[in-house]
């Protein structure tokens, strides 16, 4: 049997709280370490169980979830957390994600969207609500506009930006090898240039990056 992925929820929403872990306990291929509904106890929890992902309320009794993804990502950086919220604030993503979230999920999602979720994150992608996507995307058009690339872009060939653009969308290695007809290994070669060249260490950064400046893709 594959190794278990370890998830800690902190939500103060004790019955949502709840569901999620008899959900999650239902799929053997998790386990839930604990759950808490305080957001410092959450930080806590996480430095000492030191789980796969924790799942994290946004607006919580104690720090936000804002402040408890920055205090995770710097003290546990090999934790993955992905945010369960029912904030659709462009703001709200943007600072959770530039605080070290691998995620951000709106809570009015499909119980296999959350499952499919957990598993990405633990492997190290990111995942966004589609909705929050397109609101991200739109945002930062109407305030960049047609502005130019900054020079980093300039070395990017033209493969390296059609895969930016596919990380903008979220896609996995896999969804992005499909859609271009590559190898994966091709594509994981070509993000690694990606981060190298735009000076940034994840796919949410590269994600952001791309929105921002135009690399969003056409399926958005």
């Amino acid at each position: 049997m594959e190794k278990r992925i370890r998830v800690l929820i902190v939500d103060d929403h004790v019955l949502f709280s709840r569901g999620i872990k008899s959900l999650l306990q239902r799929h053997p291929e998790f386990e839930v370490v604990d759950d808490v509904c305080d957001g410092l106890e959450g930080v806590k929890r996480a430095q000492t169980l030191k789980p796969d992902v924790v799942l994290l309320d946004l607006h919580m009794q104690g720090i936000s979830g804002r402040e408890a993804v920055r205090f995770i990502s710097e003290t546990v950086p090999e934790t993955h957390v992905l945010m369960l919220t029912v904030s659709e604030d462009t703001e709200d993503l943007v600072e959770c994600l530039k605080a070290g979230a691998a995620g951000y999920l709106v809570k009015n999602i499909e119980t296999e969207t959350l499952v499919d979720a957990i598993h990405r994150v633990a492997q190290g992608e990111s995942v966004i609500s589609p909705q929050m996507t397109t609101k991200l995307v739109r945002g930062f058009r109407a305030h960049v506009g047609e502005s130019h690339a900054p020079v980093e872009q300039e070395r990017l060939s033209p493969r390296e930006k059609e895969i930016l653009g596919c990380l903008a969308r979220g896609d996995t290695n896999k969804e992005i090898a499909r859609a271009l007809e590559l190898a994966e290994s091709t594509v994981k070669i070509h993000i690694q240039n990606i981060f190298k060249k735009l000076n940034i260490s994840s796919r949410v950064q590269a994600a952001l990056y791309a929105v921002e400046h135009g690399y969003s893709s056409e399926k958005i």
